[in-house]
């Protein structure tokens, strides 16, 4: 009966077991709050970044509209998400990628303002050629096909503006062709929207100029 009586007395008390208990829910309880309030903090840097990305662009947007006040209100060109689009039939004949003098003049009013604007950022301009659907008419020896017209107008808008003061190492030229139209190429208003010449600022990156 001792025997018995030893055995009871060395088995542990209901309140440790209990107390042992809590301290482990405790412990669980403090670690999924500081999982908590690290997700939230996560998250607030998250929207603030975020925040702070869209007020970027928004500051970056109007100082190109600011910048190019004059000719966005004669509309003369138009901006679009950062891009500022000239009418093809501004800048070229159809089918053609010599520079008419209405565009040459119309070029020589951007150089200054994109160029302050670039240099206050830090960033290069992009110029780019597109062109409608439609194939290159017959008889027109000089370009094969609409990827070639869209290079060579390009290029062309992109001498034009180095010869008016643009430096050559904020400027470049791309070709899209009829890919990426803003209009339908089923009629005629569509078609020529659609032969157009963009550009664009871009950081001074290689990773993102390539990605574009």
């Amino acid at each position: 009966m001792a025997q018995l009586n030893d055995q009871d007395s060395q088995s542990p008390p209901v309140w440790a077991i209990f107390g042992d208990l809590m301290s482990g829910l405790v412990g669980v309880f403090v670690l999924l709050l500081i999982w908590v309030l690290g997700f939230q903090l996560e998250l607030s840097k998250t929207l603030e970044e975020e925040v702070a990305k869209r007020q970027a662009s928004e500051q970056r947007r109007l100082a190109l509209e600011t910048a190019l006040a004059d000719p966005l209100a004669s509309g003369r060109v138009t901006l679009n998400n950062g891009r500022i689009g000239i009418s093809g039939s501004v800048l070229f004949s159809l089918n053609s990628a010599e520079l008419q003098p209405q565009g040459r003049e119309l070029l020589h009013t951007l150089v200054t303002p994109l160029q302050v604007y670039l240099g206050e950022r830090n960033e290069m301009l992009m110029v780019s050629g597109f062109t409608d659907d439609l194939p290159i008419q017959q008889g027109n020896n000089r370009f094969d096909d609409n990827w070639e017209l869209s290079a060579q107008r390009a290029l062309t808008v992109t001498r034009a503006l180095i010869e008016q003061g643009m430096p050559a190492n904020m400027v470049f030229a791309a070709a899209f062709g009829a890919q990426q139209p803003v209009a339908s190429n089923s009629d005629k208003d569509g078609r020529s929207k659609n032969r157009r010449v963009e550009m664009a600022p871009v950081p001074k990156n290689s990773d993102h100029v390539a990605a574009q």
